[in-house]
């Protein structure tokens, strides 16, 4: 059984948005959703839309060692990802899908969630 925490978060990535977990008592943000609030322990809590930009802090490739499930996907990078919003996140990059685009690229410390792309389950 799935918590409502859970599917709700996962109803809006299915709806193409990522939902930051927002206190309603003390306004504090989280990702990922948790039970009750870090700050202040309320579980009056709520949910925004991601505005969509923020800051690829730092990446990875895995060329080995991928965890069950995900070997067949080698190599794959990861990133740290902080919102405009100021949390954090993991994400997975992707590569450009040609490699001669003559479209304009953002810098590599942009990010965008208009790039975000649903990966097959």
């Amino acid at each position: 059984m799935t918590s409502q925490i859970v599917q709700d978060f996962k109803e809006g990535l299915g709806d193409g948005k990522l939902l930051i977990q927002r206190c309603n008592d003390c306004s504090h943000l989280a990702l990922y959703p948790r039970y009750s609030c870090v700050a202040c322990q309320s579980e009056n809590l709520g949910w925004i839309p991601a505005e969509g930009g923020g800051v690829l802090h730092s990446f990875t490739v895995l060329r080995a060692g991928a965890p069950e499930g995900f070997e067949q996907d080698l190599p794959y990078a990861l990133a740290v990802v902080q919102l405009d919003e100021g949390v954090q996140l993991l994400a997975r990059l992707t590569p450009d899908s040609g490699c001669c685009c003559t479209a304009p690229r953002p810098p590599l410390s942009h990010f965008d969630q208009r790039l975000f792309q649903r990966l097959p389950d």
